[in-house]
């Protein structure tokens, strides 16, 4: 049958408009990009995220140089126009000189593609983690080391961490230092750091303006009441003792905490839950630790959903990267009213979910049709489908794994910046 003149017009416009929405006869269009870290190459692989079928395609110049040497956190603005990635830096070997960490900032354009701007160095030194305020008006980094209390004496350094605070220009993305206005060095002058405890890995902006740091030194959490103008201020319990046996992790949901205690080797670890009070603090929720999931061991992160109703646990299960154990995700679900967890759905043999090897972080698409995990072991992002109403996960209807770059940490996502 031949088409009319209008009808090859028409057919000709919608085509036209397919492409212009890339979109295709095999998927639909881009929902939003994702962005995974890998510290082989010290690169950023970009991927578009099909909205049909979940499907990581590369980002056109992908992968992006991270900036620096090991990134380990990555970070977006709300709004998704820039990027921020924590180089932790590597230690002098025999043959090799330290690199310094820092932190690499990126504007997003077209397509998701990376365009490096500036690099800032935080206060301290080893920068491990960030986070972003509500608001997108500061970002907070976390050093495992804290700069030398009095700075004649640079060699003498307190045992403790730190958190430097930035102020983000809302035009260009760039980042300008907030000094701790409550506390002075012995020179007298304002502190350009917050102190935190020993050790510290990861830290997260709780939605009551609580920020908490996970402290591995002696594994507690030290809580700050983020204030005005992105100061931290000490709460009247300035370390919270969690009795954990390895922490690994922290997470908030409204005003909820959860932690992950990896405990002892090849055991399934468990989830300390808490509820935040006065001053940032917190209290054991009723019915105290939660058992992760048989089959499950080394949990290293947690994930909630988007709309607060699954805890999702990252189960690295081994750090040996020559080694078979099957790494995976358990899934709960979250009372509503307690914050309680339940494994879900009862019945699932699947739960936990197999992913690839070594996952480190795991993240939602902007339209919370699916999730991604980080694999580190086998440098690859693992793609499932999250069921809305059951908080189920299930592959991708194409294949589920995506080759990432290098040993791949973690990762971040953005919608569709115009």
């Amino acid at each position: 049958m031949k088409l009319s003149r209008i009808g090859r017009v028409s057919m000709a416009f919608v085509v036209s408009v397919a492409m212009g929405l890339g979109m295709t006869a095999c998927g639909g269009g881009t929902i939003g990009y994702l962005w995974v870290m890998g510290t082989q190459y010290n690169q950023i692989a970009g991927f578009k995220i099909d909205d049909f079928t979940g499907n990581l395609t590369a980002i056109p110049t992908s992968p992006f140089s991270s900036g620096g040497t090991n990134p380990v956190s990555i970070v977006v603005k709300p709004g998704g126009r820039y990027v921020y990635v924590i180089n932790k830096g590597t230690p002098a070997t025999s043959t090799t000189p330290a690199t310094a960490g820092q932190i690499a900032a990126f504007s997003v354009g077209n397509e998701g593609v990376l365009t490096f701007q500036l690099s800032y160095t935080s206060q301290g030194t080893t920068p491990v983690w960030a986070s972003v305020d509500s608001t997108g008006s500061f970002l907070y980094v976390l050093d495992q080391q804290a700069p030398p209390v009095d700075p004649t004496q640079p060699t003498i350094l307190p045992p403790y961490g730190s958190i430097t605070v930035f102020a983000i220009d809302p035009n260009t993305g760039r980042l300008q230092l907030v000094p701790n206005q409550q506390v002075k060095n012995s020179q007298g002058t304002q502190l350009t750091y917050f102190p935190v405890g020993s050790q510290p890995t990861m830290m997260k902006v709780a939605a009551n303006n609580c920020l908490y740091t996970l402290n591995s030194g002696d594994n507690t959490i030290f809580p700050y009441s983020i204030g005005t103008g992105g100061q931290l201020t000490l709460t009247t319990n300035s370390t919270i003792t969690t009795g954990a046996t390895r922490l690994t992790s922290v997470n908030a949901n409204g005003s909820y905490v959860y932690l992950t205690d990896a405990g002892a080797a090849n055991t399934p670890g468990q989830i300390l839950p808490y509820t935040t009070g006065t001053g940032c603090a917190l209290n054991t929720l009723t019915g105290g630790p939660v058992p992760n999931l048989t089959g499950a061991s080394n949990p290293v992160n947690t994930m909630v959903d988007s709309k607060g109703r699954y805890l999702y646990v990252v189960n690295n299960s081994t750090t040996n990267s020559q080694a078979t154990a099957t790494s995976n995700v358990s899934a709960f679900a979250i009372d509503s009213t307690s914050g309680k967890l339940q494994p879900l759905p009862i019945g699932d043999t699947n739960n936990p979910y197999p992913v690839g090897a070594g996952p480190l972080c795991m993240v939602q698409d902007p339209t919370n049709q699916y999730v991604y995990t980080s694999n580190n072991i086998d440098g690859t992002v693992t793609g499932k489908i999250i069921n809305q109403n059951t908080g189920q996960l299930s592959d991708l209807q194409r294949g589920s794994k995506f080759p990432a770059t290098g040993q791949a940490t973690c990762l971040a996502v953005s919608g569709v910046v115009n």
